[in-house]
């Protein structure tokens, strides 16, 4: 009989709680209808039609023996890497982009940021605390006047509920709920930047490899070209033929270019062991692919966006005028703090001296109240922190206009190194052109006999040192196209926007032990 009673009496206690809740919300989006503080608006790009390298438009095309052509408005492909045709330099950077850990921590930054703007919104809700008190307590009879009363000891439960909303009249909170969301959108795009430059480190890395590789294979090469030279050369001293002064200045040569060999291996496997961290692997660990220049192919056509766009695709351009944001946010969070704060608060609950009689009828109690805080005095606070927040927004201000003007330089220094290098590869294959014939006429004068040995070497040297030449162009080449496309943003806004993984992390065996406890730790915080 008595849970039937509890059970009827807690119906109105429900529904008064419920018609105050549902009186705060409404009584909210009544009052809740301005933001103070300035509404950001997004800084358009430079009004270029195209760009100018040395006071010139870039031409088309870059040469006519490559035939490599920049498409004015041309979009960028999102896998752009793949524009080399290389399947195993495809392989890497998706290895990379699945294992980098700078990738990982920049995913771990944007859901840290994204849930710090999710938590933030529940400030726009009431919040609503259950509590459940009990207590055993005695009183005297002085505490009401009359000491000759001894008193009386008790219990004393009480069971209730607390609402309380802060009414966001000036749009404070959600001045703040709009600069966390713009520090999301920054971690955004540093995310995305930390992607384009894995891959771009990746395929410059590769052509670096690539190019090195073949510097050494031509440099012992030419090695051995010289000591057959040095070894005709000492022996024509031997038998008189010739002075010893030949003979010193080709040791000398000789000597000095077994020098350059091992800078040349070193730097080989530095590039090595970068490629084994970028993606994932420790240095020591599996061997990274090997690559030749042969296996990567120039691109004919190369895309160039046009500069009105730029703003719009450079991930650092974007997370720049993400702080932006956040900073003319915060002048509507300080403005907002020194206007009146308003909060009202409900409670509703019941009282008695035994658990059973909580319900019971008589039980229930409640109040209903608001809070207004005026702030008057502070000392110049109020002032000093509006000031602080003017110059903070000025200062984002300045960084992102410095950032638009090293992105517009960088993309007109990779074209003027574009238009360089194809310059400098014509001019390398002329010489190698010339260089061969050379070597052939002087192979044809020393099987007729008109010429000795040694002039067909010189040439054969000559020659050797010409293609050095060659492979570097080429591979410079290659690794300024890489950073046009780099320069131009890398193409993320073709493909799905990278988030941090939401699924819990599945125990595999790992092929990092030494990684182990940060997992294990982190499963253990999913549990």
């Amino acid at each position: 009989m008595v849970f039937q009673k509890a059970r009827a009496t807690h119906k109105p206690i429900a529904a008064s709680s419920a018609f105050i809740i549902f009186g705060l919300i409404i009584l909210s989006s009544l009052l809740s209808g301005c933001m103070v503080g300035p509404n950001f608006k997004r800084p358009i790009g430079p009004s270029l039609k195209t760009y100018k390298t040395n006071g010139h438009k870039p031409n088309n095309s870059l040469t006519a023996i490559a035939q490599q052509k920049l498409i004015l408005g041309k979009d960028i492909p999102r896998q752009w890497w793949t524009v080399f045709r290389s399947p195993q330099l495809n392989q890497l950077i998706e290895k990379a982009i699945k294992n980098n850990p700078n990738l990982q921590a920049g995913q771990a930054a944007l859901a840290q940021a994204q849930e710090n703007a999710f938590a933030q919104r529940g400030a726009l809700y009431p919040s609503v605390d259950a509590s459940f008190k009990g207590n055993r307590q005695q009183v005297s009879g002085a505490q009401f006047g009359n000491p000759s009363f001894k008193g009386s000891v008790f219990n004393l439960y009480n069971a209730s509920v607390q609402v309380s909303y802060t009414l966001d009249v000036f749009g404070g909170i959600r001045r703040q709920i709009e600069s966390l969301k713009a520090q999301a959108e920054y971690q955004r795009f540093q995310l995305e930047g930390v992607f384009l430059t894995l891959a771009a480190n990746v395929v410059t890395t590769a052509i670096e490899e690539a190019s090195l590789r073949e510097q050494i294979a031509l440099t012992e090469e030419i090695i051995r070209t010289r000591e057959d030279q040095l070894n005709i050369t000492r022996q024509q001293f031997e038998l008189g033929t010739s002075s010893k002064a030949p003979l010193v200045a080709q040791q000398t040569d000789l000597a000095q270019l077994r020098t350059t060999l091992p800078t040349l291996q070193q730097q080989l496997a530095v590039a090595r062991h970068r490629l084994s961290v970028l993606v994932g692997d420790l240095p020591t660990q599996e061997e990274a692919s090997q690559f030749q220049l042969a296996d990567l192919t120039l691109p004919d056509d190369v895309p160039l966006s046009l500069p009105s766009r730029l703003v719009e695709q450079r991930p650092d351009i974007r997370a720049q005028e993400a702080v932006l944001h956040a900073a003319s946010a915060q002048i509507g969070v300080v403005q907002a703090s020194i206007l009146p704060d308003f909060t009202l608060n409900a409670n509703i609950g019941t009282i008695a001296t035994q658990v059973g009689n909580l319900f019971m009828p008589g039980s229930l109690i409640w109040s209903v109240g608001g809070n207004l805080l005026q702030p008057i005095f502070k000392g110049g606070e109020f002032v000093h922190k509006k000031r602080a927040a003017l110059a903070s927004y000025q200062e984002a201000a300045g960084y992102y206009k410095n950032t638009v003007l090293q992105s517009f330089q960088n993309v007109v220094d990779v074209l003027s190194a574009l238009e360089f290098d194809a310059a400098q590869l014509q001019a390398q294959d002329n010489a190698a052109q010339v260089a061969l014939e050379n070597v052939e006429l002087t192979r044809q004068q020393f099987q007729l006999g008109a010429s000795s040995y040694l002039p067909l070497l010189d040439a054969q040297r000559s020659y050797q040192q010409i293609q050095l030449g060659q492979i570097k162009a080429k591979a410079m080449r290659l690794a300024d196209t890489a950073a046009l496309f780099q320069a131009l943003g890398g193409g993320w806004w073709n493909r799905p926007e990278i988030a941090a993984p939401t699924k819990p992390i599945k125990k595999t065996k790992s092929a990092m032990p030494w990684l182990d406890p940060i997992k294990e730790t982190f499963q253990e915080i999913q549990k």
